[in-house]
């Protein structure tokens, strides 16, 4: 087979070397003038968000809550006015809030611009309370002790713990302790029927097995553990309905409910 001519082995040279000079020229020529775009554009966006007074965190609005005043929220904020808003650290405004106020559940912060800073606060709801002394303290659906008030919350049962220190109550308390005890409860108290839970006064824990319910006047229910508590609901409102007299509802096996007195 014939070689190559020179003319063709040339031509396969240029091809190899890349783009011919001029072609190579316009090719920088074209990324230098879009970095220097860049740049020039850079420097005055830098300087808006970072060096201008037109982009700084002036005010702060609060949403979202019932009991805490939106006062106290941004004093608990304490957000920094003044400073470039996109530098407000929004992490560290939300750790302030939940350290300063135990009764926020969550709270989302966002930069509102060109100049604000949002605050959407949701509040823990108390499910329960434990009396201490003259005061009450508020527990919410996670079993979390949150807030300390003078006066009891409206149609919020009270939480009563009369854990034995001897037998099986005992027992219940070494193994679960009482904060599981107490958020056994709190399942417990979610459980009840709307209907029931209007009128339950107390629920109290005498061990894991053994929590019950203090209606209004002078009922009672055997509600056993926290476990199948919507089959324990379905039977207690049936068993209820069925026997609407009766004084003592016991549905610590729905299966097998029973009820007495009149």
């Amino acid at each position: 087979m014939a070689g190559s001519t020179t003319a063709e082995r040339g031509e396969r040279q240029q091809e190899s070397s890349g783009p011919p000079p001029v072609r190579r020229r316009s090719h920088l020529r074209t990324i230098f003038i879009l970095v220097l775009a860049l740049v020039f554009l850079g420097i005055p966006t830098v300087w808006l968000l970072y060096g201008s007074s037109w982009l700084r965190a002036e005010h702060v609005s609060v949403s979202g809550t019932r009991v805490l005043t939106p006062a106290q929220v941004r004093e608990a904020a304490d957000v920094p006015l003044g400073q470039p808003l996109i530098s407000v650290d929004t992490g560290a405004i939300e750790s302030r809030l939940r350290q300063k106020l135990p009764r926020i559940d969550t709270v989302d912060v966002t930069r509102s611009w060109p100049h604000g800073i949002g605050l959407k606060v949701v509040e823990r709801t108390p499910v329960l309370i434990v009396q201490k002394g003259g005061k009450f303290v508020e527990v919410d659906d996670e079993g979390v002790r949150f807030a300390t008030v003078s006066e009891a919350p409206k149609g919020v049962p009270t939480l009563k713990l009369t854990l034995s220190r001897s037998g099986s109550a005992a027992a219940s308390l070494r193994r679960f302790g009482e904060a599981r005890l107490v958020r056994e409860a709190v399942r417990v108290a979610r459980a009840i029927p709307a209907a029931v839970a209007r009128d339950t006064r107390t629920v109290k824990v005498r061990s894991y097995d053994a929590i019950s319910l203090e209606l209004g006047g002078g009922r009672t229910v055997d509600w056993g553990s926290g476990e199948k508590g919507a089959a324990k609901a379905r039977t207690l409102t049936a068993l209820m309905k069925a026997a609407p007299g009766a004084r003592h509802f016991d549905v610590s096996v729905p299966t097998a409910p029973a009820s007495s007195g009149s």
